[in-house]
């Protein structure tokens, strides 16, 4: 049976706004009501329950969340320096879908004209995992 909250999909953290260097990808897990962000090496970059979740979606599609007083802003695609999702990255998402059965967070958004011509539809990816964290109970708006 499928958790009606799990989720899992790949983001970038943007440690600065400025040098995409610095925009790191981080596999996002929510699953059993907490919420966990792993890094390339496999280092758990947070992981705590998703009630704990506080934050807003920018208008430009970053997700802004704040995390046991630590600030996050996630952002779906990473700039064209960022390094790539580590091949574990790719591996664990896709075993983390074989065993929940979950597709992903998509809530049901679409990418609009503008997010898909100009963004490659990164902000979708921010709405569909805004709505899925709201869903499972974070405080976001």
């Amino acid at each position: 049976m499928i958790e009606p909250h799990a989720a899992s999909g790949i983001m970038y953290w943007r440690r600065s706004l400025w040098n995409g260097f610095r925009c790191r990808p981080v596999l996002l897990t929510l699953e059993n009501g907490r919420f966990r962000a792993t890094d390339r090496r496999g280092d758990v970059v947070f992981d705590l329950p998703v009630t704990a979740v506080t934050g807003r979606l920018s208008r430009l599609g970053t997700l802004l969340l704040t995390l046991d007083g630590s600030r996050y802003d996630l952002v779906g695609r990473g700039s064209s320096v960022s390094p790539r999702p580590s091949r574990g990255q790719v591996e664990a998402l896709a075993a983390f879908r074989a065993r929940t059965g979950s597709a992903g967070p998509r809530a049901g958004g679409a990418a609009g004209v503008v997010d898909l011509a100009f963004n490659d539809g990164a902000g979708a990816v921010a709405r569909d995992w805004r709505d899925t964290l709201g869903a499972a109970g974070a405080a976001l708006h």
